[in-house]
């Protein structure tokens, strides 16, 4: 599997999609801040954590006992060049899109 198709995987799902938000959003958190409020297991959100870390997503880091977990730029940067390299097929759409908005408010 290409690391833009385990990437794309592994956002397919709903927990590991919000426990990447959540790092983005906020920085480095321990495995404990994500779990905490979830209603997700400690071992449950440790397999997601495993597959975003295999999908280079995310990164870990160890200060003493506690696991610190953090997004990876490099691995969130292939998502978004490839979005960007979509863009000729979008771009027509959603020009015609704001076109017919336009009209629609006159």
């Amino acid at each position: 599997m290409t690391p833009l198709l385990k990437s794309f995987s592994a956002l397919a799902d709903e927990i590991r999609m919000s426990i990447v938000e959540q790092l983005m959003d906020h920085g480095e958190l321990p495995a404990g801040d994500l779990v905490r409020g979830s209603g997700i297991t400690a071992p449950a959100i440790s397999r997601h954590l495993k597959v975003l870390r295999e999908a280079g997503l995310i990164q870990q880091r160890a200060q003493g006992t506690q696991r610190l977990y953090s997004a990876r730029p490099e691995g969130l940067q292939l998502i978004a060049t490839w979005t960007k390299s979509k863009r000729e097929f979008w771009e027509p759409s959603l020009d015609r899109l704001e076109a017919a908005l336009k009209e629609d408010d006159k």
